[in-house]
């Protein structure tokens, strides 16, 4: 009977997880719809009045002297013939054969003469279009000498007025010269000098968006007043419009987006329009020309064909118009990617709240469609080899971003929606003193102040217990006038404190308690350890000793605090810093029996400690390890929040980089050292394999920031000075930094202000302080990943940096390097044209955005040196 109501509850959970997911995959597929919703211009019948042709296939660049060849030319030639009469070239040399085989097809040509800042090309270009005139008169019905060659400034008006008077005395066909609008009307006397006149009409280039409603699309409207303005102002003069279009990808220009239903809608406007009005017009372009994006246009250059580069059509002329036609496979794939993950997250978390299941299962489809995205979208560009070498170094970081977004994820789901905590552990009912466990107090000191040993020596004085014992391990002070007055306070406080200088002594702070643990009396069924600043509450060892008295637990811990910290702003930063970690993820590792074990208000069953080998030596995170350790060997670790000591925080920004530093380093000992025991199923949990693989992953994006900063700085500078090798990321790049960058600092901010109890200043400040130490864990984390030792620095608690202001930022000389080289990149980004494009602004975005955490650590650094000591 009582297996029917869990049999029940269980397949309702699974019906429950079920349909959540199958709800965000049919959410996901809207999306995708809605993405690639059919737009609806109007359909255009018949054939196109001119197209503007450069017949370069896919991987030719004339530039490189690789040009197309008879059959190609000749192949293309046969495939225009069925959408338009007319074609307009742009040189005469470089591909000759054009006039020969549009004959052959039957078109008629609007022949081009390349015109440019190379006066001798020049002049094979006009006489070669003089002879190609005289020899196909009757397939080359006009001329055009120079395209945008004032608009560019390559040639003076009056040396292009020669070429265009030359070009009139010896060829019988209307002659002109192709320019924007706007030339023509800053140049009027050059109509005295053309048969007609011929314009381009780019409304993309000025900013100006599409519309699928003719009357309201500014773009349209732009370009049909341009054409009036010229046919008003040259009334006598025929008015060709040798270029007009849109691209159909690319970078954005200001509310101009490039797409595929943008040109369509666009073109189809215009062809209507123009059949109405009787205007002569050459559409932009046939093909797509990869080779044009180094031409100064961006990446937009590549993209202005109604064929891709293949000679596909891009987009039907009758008809709806769909985005991207394979959008339902790629948005079918992310579901598909997502179905299973989805399920199994929210039936194996049904203890959480149903939105909580559902924001994640949210995540984890966002992360598969990210997934599909960014794997499919680099085969809508025409990529080259350094396009594909930076997709093939930022693909990885990008699947690494979304797996930290899912971990941060899962923090932010458990934290804020579980119903309630399944490993809570409060404050014990104190033991008769016949059934205290004795508890052998280890407090290991390095150069410390006698006064603020002193303090937490009457603290442990004070101790409401019995069975205990102090072992005071003083590990390498030089100075007798540093470690004999300690020696003399416990001498005074009696039996129970015992005092031992070590000098010289191996192993840091492990060989320090190690030495300690032999000293232990044999009484001894606990370990305790805390640090030289430590104040511990009177109840300390009464309210927690019991649960010692289950065999399973090893460990009891309880949260590193910080006093005296309210009036100095540094040492409040920071003491709420540290706050987060104890009130977020040390409950949320806490669930699955996987908590950090740090060195200070710890306690560990003797047994347990010593017969699993003591405290390590070889990594400087001798605690953590332990805590690893001792799960490996099957115990359970007990945390209790609860206040039940408080120290001093690091005294200055240097302490407080190189203490996090350490922990950075440790950490990557421990990962090294203990990988197997992470990796291969054995006695440590799947959950605390998970946490101890991925607990650390916030610091690896840490790692990351400082390398694609690295990176970043290397392309920005090439991109400014090397744009011809250079070239602007995509937003395939872009924007998972940017939306990872946004979501992560969300994530953090909102847990902050669930679960700690400060105010939003003091969140604010925490964030701050944070943020100021990402270039110091990288350090840790990459000299952690690359070397096996590094010296063990003691976290100072009562000292501070002194000297100037300028010697305020000693500690952060790397970080001033590194924000340096940043802003020289915004600045060089921001003057340079490139910073006119959508993804340039995206990446002078990033750069400002990779640049916080080293103003942060400036602002760290300054504030510390600026509170001084001040007392708490």
């Amino acid at each position: 009977m009582s297996a029917r109501p869990n049999q029940s509850q269980s397949g309702l959970s699974f019906f429950t997880a079920v349909l959540l997911a199958l709800v965000v995959a049919a959410l996901n597929i809207g999306l995708w719809w809605w993405a690639n919703r059919p737009h609806g211009p109007e359909d255009w019948h018949g054939q196109i009045n001119g197209i503007s042709v450069s017949l370069f296939q896919r991987y030719q660049n004339p530039f490189k002297q690789d040009y197309p060849t008879d059959d190609q030319v000749d192949s293309d030639l046969k495939l225009l013939r069925q959408y338009t009469p007319r074609i307009r070239t742009y040189a005469t040399t470089e591909t000759p054969q054009v006039y020969r085989l549009a004959q052959k097809e039957g078109l008629k040509v609007m022949a081009g003469a390349q015109i440019d800042t190379r006066l001798d090309n020049n002049e094979k270009e006009l006489d070669a279009l003089i002879a190609l005139s005289q020899r196909y008169p009757n397939t080359i019905e006009r001329v055009i000498v120079g395209n945008e060659v004032l608009f560019r400034n390559d040639i003076s008006l009056d040396k292009m007025i020669t070429y265009l008077d030359r070009a009139r005395a010896h060829i019988r066909q209307p002659v002109s010269i192709a320019e924007p609008d706007y030339i023509w009307l800053k140049y009027p006397e050059l109509a005295d000098h053309v048969d007609f006149i011929t314009i381009h009409l780019f409304p993309f280039w000025n900013g100006i968006p599409v519309s699928s409603d003719p009357a309201k699309s500014s773009a349209f409207l732009a370009a049909q007043g341009a054409y009036r303005t010229l046919q008003e102002r040259f009334p006598n003069k025929h008015i060709v419009v040798g270029e007009i279009g849109w691209p159909s990808n690319g970078d954005r220009r200001e509310r101009a987006y490039p797409s595929i239903s943008n040109e369509a809608i666009f073109d189809r406007e215009w062809l209507l329009w123009a059949k109405k009005n009787n205007v002569d017009y050459f559409l932009f372009e046939a093909f797509d020309q990869p080779w044009k994006e180094n031409l100064g246009e961006g990446r937009t250059g590549a993209y202005w064909g109604i064929f891709n580069a293949d000679r596909q059509p891009k987009f039907p002329f009758t008809g709806p118009v769909t985005e991207d036609t394979g959008w339902p496979w790629k948005a079918l794939a992310a579901s598909l990617l997502a179905i299973l993950p989805m399920i199994w997250f929210s039936y194996r978390y049904n203890r959480f709240k149903l939105t909580g299941r559902l924001f994640f299962d949210v995540l984890i489809q966002l992360a598969c469609g990210l997934i599909v995205w960014s794997v499919t979208l680099p085969f809508n560009f025409y990529l080259d080899w350094v396009d594909w070498s930076m997709l093939v170094l930022l693909f990885p970081a990008q699947v690494a971003i979304l797996a930290i977004l899912l971990i941060n994820g899962f923090e932010f789901t458990e934290v804020l929606w579980r119903r309630k905590w399944i490993r809570h552990a409060g404050l014990l009912p104190p033991d008769p003193v016949e059934k205290q466990p004795f508890v052998s107090i280890h407090l290991a000191c390095y150069n410390e102040p006698p006064e603020m040993v002193f303090v937490t020596l009457d603290s442990l004085a004070a101790l409401d217990y019995q069975n205990y014992e102090v072992l005071v391990i003083d590990n390498n002070t030089k100075d007798p006038a540093i470690w004999q007055p300690v020696q003399e306070y416990c001498e005074k406080l009696g039996s129970r404190f015992r005092f031992f200088h070590l000098e010289p002594w191996p192993g840091f702070k492990a060989g320090a308690l190690n030495f300690g643990l032999k000293e232990t009396s044999p009484k001894a069924d606990v370990v305790a350890v805390i640090d030289a600043d430590y104040v511990v509450r009177a109840d300390w060892l009464a309210a927690l000793t019991g649960y010692f008295h289950d065999p399973k637990v090893a460990v009891v811990q309880c949260p590193q605090a910080h006093r005296d910290f309210e009036h100095n702003r540094f040492r409040r930063m920071t003491a709420w810093e540290y706050d987060g970690f104890f009130r977020i993820g040390m409950h949320h590792r806490n669930e699955r029996n996987a908590i950090i074990q740090h060195g200070t208000m710890t306690m560990v069953r003797r047994s347990a400690l010593e017969g699993t080998g003591g405290w390590s030596e070889w990594t400087i995170c001798e605690d953590a390890e332990l805590g690893l350790r001792l799960m490996h060997a099957g115990y359970e670790l007990v945390y209790v929040d609860e206040l039940m000591g408080k120290g001093l925080t690091p005294a200055d920004f240097k302490a407080y980089k190189s203490q996090r530093y350490r922990w950075a380093f440790g950490a990557m000992q421990i990962l090294k050292g203990r990988w197997s025991w992470m990796t291969k199923k054995g006695p440590l949990t799947g959950g605390q394999r998970f946490h101890f693989l991925t607990g650390w992953f916030s610091w690896f994006a840490d790692a990351l920031h400082l390398i694609f900063t690295l990176m970043a700085i290397f392309w920005t500078a090439g991109m400014v000075g090397l744009p011809q090798i250079f070239s602007l990321p995509m937003q395939l790049f872009l924007i998972p930094v940017i939306g990872f960058f946004f979501a992560k600092a969300l994530f953090g901010f909102v847990l902050y202000r669930a679960r700690v109890p400060c105010g939003w200043y003091d969140t604010f400040m925490a964030s701050l302080a944070s943020m100021g130490l990402s270039h110091a864990i990288a350090r840790g984390i990459l000299h952690g990943l690359t070397r096996e030792k590094t010296s063990f620095v003691v976290t100072a608690k009562s000292r501070r940096l002194g000297g100037s202001n300028f010697a305020a930022f000693a500690p952060v000389r790397e970080e001033m390097l590194m924000l340096c080289a940043l802003a020289l990149c915004v600045i060089g980004m921001s003057m340079s044209t490139i910073s006119h494009y959508t993804e340039g602004r995206l990446w002078i975005f990033i750069l400002s955005a990779q640049a916080i955490p080293y103003i942060s650590a400036l602002i760290g650094a300054w504030i510390a040196h600026s509170a001084g000591d001040k007392a708490g």
